[in-house]
């Protein structure tokens, strides 16, 4: 077969109102951009004639402007899910104009084999590389890239020259089998290989290719502040405290960190420590942090679903691929964020809450319990598995107004039976082996703010009896004070009790 190249415009016309659309990528990095754009734009032109059309979305993850804010501000989205960031789409999710699930990011895959949550009509791929005979070469993510494309009847491939196509040997592809065929994931290391370094697909699927030239949408974190710098400190004394008692190997373990700010910090911080041995790294996000690490020797090899690094990094990453070709996979998320494998390495895995409460829950994604923030992403997918799964925080937001640890979260992403470890800039919380009071305590006294500890003793205090001692009557009275006066420290527990 000879590839077609055509326009994004004409792309756009190969998808349909109530179309299912499945995209690659993961984070933006990886996902389409050229081809989105002109989605929204031919939604905007039926809207204008009176005509439907929305479309539902599929994703590794989170996505770029140009593909979920694009499609948000054109009110094109009939359905999103797994992860989303975008304040556009955002606002649509909260409004309740367009449906969202929010879902363990290792489970979509399978989830639209089952068909469990529709047909995949259209795959749109951002690629390095695509030949005649149907090898598709990802870019800097994979996420759902090998199932949407197996199920879909169109496949239109963005080749992005941005990525050069030397790229190919970067990724690991495989897709698993369904019950009753599924066998274990061979995986031992994070460096071992068991698929292609390409997604194979039927090329008669591939009804056209669009050639772009775009960066990748990828910014980079503000600067560290004292308090997440604290917090990468206390994370690396503790991880140097477990060596040191034996309760982790003295050659380490295959760390996951989720992403973002304080992730960045936790890695900075471990690498600098001398104390802990070089490392392997297993997540599902790379940041610049890793690769960081990488060049200086701290990092040996990392494994993951996405290069989500600065677009300086990612062309230092160019510039010397047979350096990090040796030194990274990319795979898909099924595999990426699989707990088969995450169990099997004794991951330590570090995530970040939205806020906990003083019982070791977590909530990783309701602002007041009802505002979705992004979803609950990969964290799931690690924390039931990990040899030690911990959970950072700043211990305040707006000027100290807003305490990270309240009574009762306001909606539970992760329950205490899956928390092991929770750290804020004060200090930490070992939960391991502890009942719900002696949890209580060493929240209290261990990561919480100064301003908020008289509070949440007085809680406990004033608690029913029983094994974990709530009071319901004031036990949202944190959430409540900041619906009324914006400033949690307000609270007087005689207005709730």
């Amino acid at each position: 077969m000879q590839l077609k190249f055509i326009t994004a415009d004409e792309a756009a016309s190969h998808v349909y109102h109530d179309n299912n659309v499945g995209f690659s990528g993961f984070t933006p990095a990886g996902s389409p951009k050229s081809v989105p754009a002109a989605i929204a734009k031919k939604a905007r032109e039926e809207h204008e004639k009176g005509n439907p059309f929305q479309i539902g979305i599929f994703t590794g993850a989170s996505t770029g402007d140009k593909l979920d804010g694009e499609l948000a501000r054109a009110k094109a989205i009939k359905f999103r899910t797994p992860y989303q960031s975008n304040n556009d789409l955002r606002t649509l999710l909260n409004s309740r104009e367009t449906d969202y699930f929010d879902l363990h990011l290792s489970e979509l895959p399978q989830m639209l084999r089952y068909n469990f949550l529709g047909k995949v009509d259209v795959a749109i791929i951002e690629a390095s590389d695509v030949t005649p005979d149907g090898e598709i070469v990802p870019t800097s993510a994979v996420g759902i890239t090998p199932t949407i494309c197996r199920l879909a009847d169109r496949i239109i491939v963005e080749l992005n020259r941005r990525h050069p196509k030397e790229i190919r040997g970067m990724h690991d592809i495989c897709e698993l089998a369904d019950p009753v065929n599924r066998r274990e994931i061979p995986i031992y290391t994070p460096s071992d290989r068991i698929g292609l370094p390409y997604v194979k697909v039927n090329p008669e699927k591939i009804i056209g290719v669009v050639e772009t030239n775009e960066e990748n949408e990828g910014g980079k974190f503000t600067p560290l502040d004292e308090a997440t710098m604290a917090i990468g400190q206390n994370v690396a004394n503790f991880l140097v405290g477990e060596i040191k008692a034996g309760r982790l190997p003295k050659e380490f373990v295959p760390l996951q960190s989720g992403v973002g700010n304080v992730a960045n910090a936790v890695l900075g911080c471990m690498g600098s420590n001398k104390e802990i041995p070089s490392f392997n790294v297993y997540t599902e996000v790379i940041q610049d942090s890793v690769i960081k690490l990488m060049k200086e020797g701290r990092v040996k090899f990392a494994s993951g679903c996405s290069l989500t690094v600065s677009n300086q990094v990612l062309a230092e990453i160019y510039a010397d691929l047979d350096f990090f070709k040796s030194k990274i996979l990319l795979r898909p998320q099924e595999i990426s964020n699989n707990p088969e494998i995450a169990r099997r390495l004794g991951l330590v895995a570090i995530n970040t809450a939205l806020e906990a409460d003083i019982f070791g829950n977590i909530n990783s994604t309701h602002v007041l319990g009802t505002r979705m923030m992004n979803g609950i992403g990969g964290s799931g997918d690690f924390t039931r598995s990990a040899m030690i799964s911990i959970f950072t925080t700043p211990s305040t937001a707006k000027e100290g107004k807003v305490s990270a640890f309240v009574p009762m979260v306001s909606h539970t992403d992760h329950s205490e039976h899956s928390v092991k470890v929770i750290i804020s800039e004060y200090g930490v919380a070992d939960l391991r082996g502890t009942s719900p009071i002696k949890r209580a305590r060493k929240i209290i006294d261990n990561c919480v703010h100064p301003d908020f500890r008289p509070l949440l003793n007085e809680y406990l205090a004033m608690g029913i009896k029983g094994q974990t001692p709530q009071n319901l009557k004031c036990c949202f009275a944190f959430h409540q004070e900041l619906s009324k006066s914006g400033d949690m420290r307000n609270v007087k527990w005689e207005e709730y009790n």
